[in-house]
């Protein structure tokens, strides 16, 4: 005998995703907080499923109304949660979340000329219409066309840029994934004496709203982008040559799980690139809160990476034009692309645009555009604090020259003193002497082509003469102390 169901028996019986209209279906593997993932499954118990949970995270199955849902019903920044592409992989990735112990790295402040040099060069304007650039697609949803668009626009543009500043050594690369048709962008300024360790500041260039056709996705996270690209602007600008390799990354699909970010983070990680910090910068543009820059301290945040960038704005911000005031918050599990880095073994920082709370309302809408986030005044904050951060990490190269050449330099030691010929009148301001680590032992104003610096009781060994260009190059030289 065939029962009647009725209308109601058959809506009961449907998942949620079905009753509150959520068009896409597709499940998928993810990894998230454990609370969150329990309280998921108390509202829509049909639309996630807990496979297993360690040490606090759980891997899930889940729909994406629930991914939706994660945010409007939990207190996360971003999606809150990690794309895995098969249960095995999700399962894998189930590990205490903890900052990486990289006790080999230090962090030193030896770069303020360069910074002093950098600060004043960096554009509000030019952060704008970034900005307004990438609004301008309309959207930049991760399957949509327009969202790749972007990406190759933004390779062009940069290219462009360095050809135009006679860089040969720089390059642009696309990244293409498995997880997202979206690709990434990632920026090399390859280093010179420690090439093999990387400095990275990166963000996602995605957006995402509940029409996604209309996702303008100005501060999350045309902010970021145009903030990053802003730094590596004057770098450029610069000529600037690091020790350290230093990369710029604009992520595909943070929104719908760190897909991009998690991708080239496990990458780096199974290639044992030696990632010497890693800094993310997702919105930079709403002023929402009482302080300037808000760093978060999560656990898996690296203590040592903050109280860098604490000490980078104790000496470079403090007060005048470049001022900045600072503060804490959290932004809990996989709150944006850092995290990846984070699972990954890496040291990483996140410096938001305000505390946690008091973040902008209007992200994941068709509302979030530029003139909602006011001007660009206070990404150029982050923007200074990006310059100070590659700066000091990655160093300068005292080993490069500009167009005057190193035959314009001639050094000579004896009795305990520094003697220097300069061919060129007029071209040096400044003469330090730094040792083989990069530690500054001394310095000096040059006034005149020819002159002596004393070099007082250095121990034997080899140290270099930096002399420092008007035009922001510098010509180094070493020499031996026996």
């Amino acid at each position: 005998m065939i029962k009647r169901i009725t209308l109601l028996a058959l809506l009961l019986a449907l998942p949620a995703s079905a009753l509150f209209g959520q068009v896409e279906s597709n499940f998928f593997y993810a990894t998230m907080d454990l609370g969150s993932a329990q309280e998921l499954y108390e509202e829509f118990p049909d639309d996630i499923t807990i496979v297993r949970a360690v040490s606090g995270q759980a891997a899930v199955y889940m729909s994406p109304f629930a991914a939706h849902k994660l945010h409007d019903n939990i207190l996360t920044h971003g999606p809150g949660y990690v794309y895995m592409p098969s249960r095995t992989a999700a399962l894998s990735e189930l590990k205490p979340l903890q900052a990486a112990a990289k006790s080999s790295f230090t962090y030193t402040l030896t770069e303020s000329s360069l910074v002093e040099q950098a600060l004043p060069l960096a554009s509000a304007a030019n952060i704008e219409a970034r900005i307004l650039n990438l609004q301008s697609y309309g959207t930049r949803y991760h399957n949509r066309g327009a969202a790749t668009d972007a990406v190759y626009d933004l390779k062009t543009e940069l290219e462009a840029e360095i050809t135009a500043a006679g860089r040969d050594d720089i390059s642009v690369r696309i990244v293409n994934h498995t997880g997202t048709p979206m690709p990434s962008l990632v920026v090399t300024i390859p280093g010179a004496s420690l090439a093999d360790e990387y400095v990275i500041l990166g963000g996602h260039i995605d957006s995402t709203a509940p029409d996604r056709d209309n996702a303008p996705g100005a501060d999350d996270n045309a902010s970021g982008i145009a903030t990053i690209m802003e730094v590596f602007r004057v770098l450029l600008e610069m000529d600037y040559r690091p020790k350290r390799t230093v990369e710029f990354m604009a992520f595909a699909a943070e929104e719908i799980g760190l897909v991009g970010s998690f991708e080239i983070a496990q990458e780096y990680n199974n290639a044992g690139t030696d990632v010497y910090a890693y800094v993310q910068m997702d919105m930079t543009n709403y002023n929402g809160s009482a302080n300037d820059i808000y760093l978060m301290t999560d656990p898996y945040i690296s203590s040592e990476l903050n109280d860098f960038m604490f000490d980078l704005m104790d000496t470079y911000n403090a007060s005048g034009e470049h001022a900045i005031s600072y503060g804490t918050s959290i932004c809990n599990y996989g709150c944006s692309d850092h995290f990846s880095w984070a699972q990954n073994g890496f040291d990483v920082a996140f410096p938001f645009e305000a505390s946690f709370s008091g973040r902008n309302p209007n992200i994941h809408t068709s509302g979030d555009t530029y003139s909602v986030s006011g001007t660009a005044n206070h990404a150029l904050k982050f923007a200074k604090l990006g310059l100070e951060y590659i700066l000091e990490s990655a160093k300068n190269d005292l080993l490069s020259t500009r167009d005057f050449g190193r035959q314009a330099v001639q050094i000579g030691v004896s009795n305990s003193q520094l003697s220097y010929q300069l061919g060129t009148q007029g071209e040096f301001q400044k003469l330090s002497v730094f040792n083989v680590i990069g530690q500054q032992i001394t310095t000096a104003t040059i006034d005149n082509p020819q002159g002596t610096l004393s070099l007082g009781s250095l121990k034997s060994g080899v140290y270099i003469a930096v002399f420092e260009s008007s035009r922001g190059g510098s010509v180094a030289k070493k020499f031996v102390i026996n």
